[in-house]
């Protein structure tokens, strides 16, 4: 879980999370489960933030049933698909969610 100030100090992230989410199409719900994910675990460097992102992104819209693909993700995202294929399953397993066994 994440504090009121963990929101706070990563506004522009939340909001760049919206941004995919437009650029997706994602529902609310989508949306609030990537903001979700991504605030439980923000990294502390500042380069990983934008990989976390990514990621939270695809959880959230993976979790809310809202699911597009790592390289629709990645690119509205603006990283490679790479870096949301190796952080993904960590943060679902980190955040409590069951990763799909495709």
């Amino acid at each position: 879980m994440y504090r009121a100030r963990d929101q706070v100090e990563n506004e522009a992230y939340v909001e760049t999370i919206d941004e995919i989410g437009d650029a997706l199409d994602l529902s609310d719900r989508a949306r609030s489960r990537a903001t979700d994910v991504f605030l439980s675990n923000v990294p502390n460097d500042e380069r990983s933030k934008r990989a976390v992102l990514a990621a939270s992104v695809y959880v959230g819209s993976l979790v809310a049933g809202d699911r597009r693909s790592q390289s629709a993700v990645a690119e509205a995202a603006d990283v490679s698909r790479l870096t949301v294929q190796q952080r993904w399953k960590d943060l679902v397993e980190e955040t409590g969610f069951d990763a799909p066994e495709w």
